[in-house]
């Protein structure tokens, strides 16, 4: 069964951290190609960091705040993201790719960043 389940949203002020976690069944976590996106009120879902063969990348305006990590042993992805901007605000959303390229999502996390 493919499951994907986030935790750790929240609100939290400006320059603050918080650290995303993603549970992938091991279907989804052997494959080692999983991610984030986030989609904001009113805008498109974009990607945010992911790891694909070994390499983790992250989108530009996140590089530096935000550190994206696995848990091996857990079957667990984590999104470690410190000095949050309110333009982070949004539902974060961890995907995993399947043995057939098909993607696969969780229910998304909210994260609001406010003072």
């Amino acid at each position: 069964q493919v499951q994907l389940v986030e935790s750790g949203g929240g609100l939290v002020q400006p320059g603050g951290s918080l650290r995303l976690s993603c549970a992938a069944s091991t279907s989804i976590f052997s494959r080692n190609n999983m991610g984030w996106y986030r989609q904001a009120p009113g805008k498109q879902r974009e990607w945010v960091a992911g790891i694909a063969s070994g390499t983790i990348k992250y989108k530009e305006s996140v590089k530096g705040r935000f550190t994206m990590s696995r848990d091996n042993a857990k079957s667990m992805v984590y999104l470690q993201m410190n000095n949050l901007k309110p333009e982070d605000t949004a539902v974060y959303l961890c995907y995993g790719v399947g043995p057939y390229g098909q993607m696969n999502w969780g229910q998304g996390t909210q994260v609001t960043v406010s003072s």
